[in-house]
């Protein structure tokens, strides 16, 4: 079996290791350098960062339609790999083995990065669920790689837009008929409504992605893109998403001593995360969880929350009939 290219790492080669270092850190300084000029890449998404999803887009655009500077980017890693074939370009990969790339420039909710979905693992790829993200997107095909592309609609009203999603009355995705992807062509998509998925192909599909996603109290939503059915919503707030984390880590780790913790987050804007921490606290400590639920069963915000807490607050009070000591 043919072993792994970082088998053969020059570790013991300090000065190899030092050189390569060097390099590195030279090309990031001299792209970081002409990034932050007043007409460099991070400059421009820097002066948007806060501005709405399709100002942002429309403002940079440019560096999607014209690639010139991502040519000489890559052409400046190359002669770095020339240099050394062990030397890291100084890019940061995202996504996995299937479908990934290199995050090329980030600043708040504005990312650009080359994605690629390479051939040889597209059935992996090959997504049988449709990802709608609040946000916009502007979408190069640098190589389609006789790929099928199929996009996905769905609806959203102002009142879901605002944070008032439900699960119960979200309407269908709905998909148009597929056809081949072409390379060059560009899409401009609003997000929250508007999904793209890839079939088949012969090669390698090559695309540079600007997405703007900034915080909203609209979930993201995947749905099936068979029979057009919602599966699965998240909280669409990347920072719900680590507290998320973080309240289950110490539910596993029984820490009760942080139930403030779990019910201050039941007060959280967003309703995913709500119901997430109350789910983690009356696992964690459900006497403690008793008060806060019945708060949220009869005032929160959200009627799918209230009632979700109503019915948990239920089997609470038939648990302690069944069982008053």
């Amino acid at each position: 079996m043919a072993g792994s290219r970082h088998d053969y790492f020059p570790v013991s080669d300090l000065s190899r290791c030092a050189n390569m270092r060097r390099s590195a850190a030279a090309l990031a300084a001299a792209w970081a350098e002409g990034d932050q000029a007043p007409d460099g890449l991070l400059a421009a998404m820097r002066a948007v960062e806060q501005a709405p999803p399709e100002t942002a887009i429309a403002a940079l655009a440019s560096w999607i339609d014209d690639i010139g500077w991502l040519r000489d980017r890559l052409a400046q890693a190359m002669v770095l790999l020339a240099g050394d074939v062990f030397a890291r370009p100084p890019l940061r990969p995202v996504g996995d083995s299937a479908f990934g790339g290199l995050l090329l420039a980030e600043a708040g909710p504005v990312r650009i990065t080359l994605l690629v979905r390479r051939f040889e693992t597209a059935a992996a790829s090959d997504a049988a669920t449709a990802l709608f993200a609040p946000g916009r997107m502007r979408l190069r095909i640098l190589a389609a790689g006789g790929a099928t592309i199929h996009r996905h609609y769905v609806s959203v009203s102002a009142t879901e837009e605002a944070g008032g999603f439900a699960a119960a009355t979200a309407p269908p995705c709905t998909n148009a008929a597929p056809r081949p992807l072409v390379t060059g062509e560009i899409f401009a998509l609003d997000t929250a409504r508007e999904a793209l998925s890839l079939t088949g192909g012969t090669g390698d599909v090559l695309m540079l992605e600007l997405a703007v996603q900034p915080p909203s109290p609209l979930p993201v939503r995947a749905y099936d893109v068979e029979s057009g059915r919602l599966v699965h919503v998240s909280a669409s707030q990347r920072d719900s998403s680590f507290r998320g984390m973080a309240l289950a880590l110490l539910r596993t780790l029984g820490r009760a001593d942080a139930v403030p913790l779990f019910t201050a987050e039941t007060k959280a804007v967003d309703f995913a995360a709500r119901w997430n921490a109350m789910r983690e606290l009356v696992a964690l400590d459900s006497a403690a969880a008793a008060a806060p639920l019945a708060g949220m069963a009869a005032s929160d915000p959200h009627p799918e929350v209230r009632r979700a807490a109503a019915a948990t607050l239920t089997l609470f009070e038939r648990e302690s009939a069944q069982c008053p000591a």
